[in-house]
């Protein structure tokens, strides 16, 4: 059975509707910078995901091809991430999605060090005829957080950003979004085929 990052490590990736505290691990990103409304057609938010599969799935890949990345394992691709803020805001402000600051990222099994990432970089640029220019090798610590499976649309995500919030406060913690530490979700569904009160997504707040 392939390795399934959400199966074996389901206090990341699967939380309970009601918010809890953890503390997550540094993790390697393949990772796309950019800024505006995730929503627009033909934006650069949706430009950004394909390029991010597209490193993802060459990697995954490789087994069949002439390199072998030493230490490969099956695995599924995780899910779509996403860092947000909005430059001058402690909050986000979803009636002005044109003012997003994103970093969008899948995460990197294990395996994968630098030279591994540039190997795929390269080798996806060549077949793809592609610019990946965009793509970074990312590492990020979330440390300690407090997060919550939100169940419905994205712009609904207010509410249970309010509750988390609440329990942050009554566990005595402090939020501690910054210029490093960012509002985090990951997409656990696939908006094209999911309606959305039932999407989930994971939302995770930097906390001290």
């Amino acid at each position: 059975m392939p390795f399934d990052y959400k199966k074996e490590y389901k206090e990341f990736y699967m939380p309970p509707k009601n918010p809890t505290i953890v503390t997550v691990p540094p993790i390697n990103y393949i990772a796309v910078r950019g800024s505006g409304d995730p929503n627009a057609e033909n934006g650069e938010y949706k430009q950004s995901i394909g390029l991010l599969y597209a490193i993802a799935f060459t990697i995954k890949m490789s087994k069949k091809g002439s390199r072998q990345i030493e230490g490969y394992f099956d695995y599924v691709v995780p899910p779509l991430e996403g860092f947000w803020w909005q430059d001058g805001k402690p909050d986000i402000d979803y009636n002005h999605k044109e003012a997003f600051q994103w970093i969008s990222v899948i995460r990197l099994p294990d395996f994968v060090n630098k030279e591994a990432f540039d190997w795929a970089i390269a080798e996806a640029t060549e077949k793809k005829k592609t610019d990946f220019s965009k793509v970074n090798y990312m590492t990020y610590d979330d440390g300690l957080c407090v997060q919550c499976m939100h169940i419905g649309s994205y712009d609904s995500e207010p509410e249970t950003v309010q509750l988390m919030h609440k329990f942050m406060k009554q566990s005595g913690h402090e939020l501690d979004i910054s210029a490093k530490r960012f509002h985090h979700k990951i997409y656990l569904s696939d908006a094209r085929r999911v309606s959305p009160d039932r999407l989930k997504t994971v939302i995770r707040h930097p906390i001290k």
